[in-house]
């Protein structure tokens, strides 16, 4: 499992991120609260922050499915704003067409994604006259000062909580994605993201990632990496549909999935709030100093990564 996570594309794809961020420091804006290495910028506009995120959909998603690429395109958007502990207040699209895909099937699979999460696309950007096809969004959401989780503020001796939403399915062309949001009520997945919002304003977790293509383990050596931090998991404990194979399951992004740093006596209470909107959580480990992921299932146990020379993205918490 160790191996498979790190020579995953969806971990490996994110390594020259650290070499576009260090193209454009942030030092000396004064409004720029927290940047690289999160889940979306948070904006210091004087008594809450405007989150700021943006998302492309990789080509291999848009040629085996445009419907899905456009839905994902909305649904990573508010997964990186829920993640923030922030509610999202509207998207714009940079649209290219012009390829050998079905740019209707891409606007039709945005449009229900629109429809599921009550997010509006405001505005945007469109090239009719290209030979690729591609998607894009960015998206801008809201915060209160004392809400917002960042990614890069896990401590020593934090719980380390995943809640999944394991009520869904794999498509045949797609994998690694496991499909939740598809199959819920429109109020069921509204509510999923208002339950992230929720440990924010209660002041329950230190630090929040949304599952991504890293998939459960990956994301989590996002958070440690940026947090400069390691820990112990014990592979067991991660709930899991049954039937699905441990290590696919750890390659797969999750439709509703998010990684919490909580203080023990706040981590049940984190379980108890995604229950309630159809998701399974579990305490996996114990986030530690070593500045070492390891994962074991009680009787091996093997380095996933080694922060003090593997990177992830290579990116290291910048906060004013």
């Amino acid at each position: 499992m160790a191996e498979a996570i790190r020579s995953f594309p969806g971990v490996t794809r994110k390594n020259k991120i650290h070499e576009v961020v260090d193209l454009f420091p942030t030092s000396g804006f004064p409004q720029v609260h927290a940047a690289e290495g999160e889940d979306a910028a948070a904006l210091d506009v004087g008594d809450q922050f405007i989150l700021f995120a943006a998302d492309g959909i990789m080509e291999s998603l848009m040629v085996a499915d445009p419907y899905m690429a456009g839905y994902f395109a909305v649904l990573v958007n508010v997964n990186d704003i829920a993640a923030m502990g922030g509610r999202p207040l509207g998207m714009v699209d940079v649209m290219s067409m012009g390829g050998r895909g079905e740019p209707g099937e891409i606007i039709r699979g945005m449009q229900e994604g629109v429809r599921k999460f009550g997010v509006p696309i405001v505005g945007g950007h469109t090239h009719p006259d290209c030979d690729y096809d591609a998607i894009d969004i960015s998206i801008v959401g809201r915060v209160a000062k004392d809400a917002v989780l960042l990614s890069s503020t896990a401590r020593e001796g934090d719980d380390v909580v995943f809640v999944i939403d394991t009520e869904g399915y794999y498509q045949d062309n797609l994998p690694y994605a496991y499909i939740t949001t598809v199959g819920r009520s429109d109020e069921m997945v509204r509510a999923q993201m208002e339950a992230a919002a929720a440990v924010g304003e209660r002041h329950l977790a230190h630090a929040c990632k949304d599952m991504s293509n890293p998939g459960h383990i990956g994301t989590l050596g996002m958070m440690l990496e940026s947090s400069g931090k390691g820990a112990l998991v014990d592979v067991r404990r991660i709930p899991i549909p049954d039937g699905v194979d441990p290590i696919r399951w750890a390659l797969t992004y999750q439709g509703c999935g998010f990684v919490f740093s909580c203080p023990p006596e706040c981590s049940d209470e984190v379980i108890s709030l995604f229950s309630e909107v159809g998701c399974e959580g579990a305490v996996v480990g114990k986030v530690d100093g070593t500045r070492r992921l390891r994962i074991t299932d009680g009787i091996d146990t093997a380095t996933v990564f080694d922060f003090s020379t593997d990177i992830i993205t290579g990116c290291s918490p910048r906060r004013r």
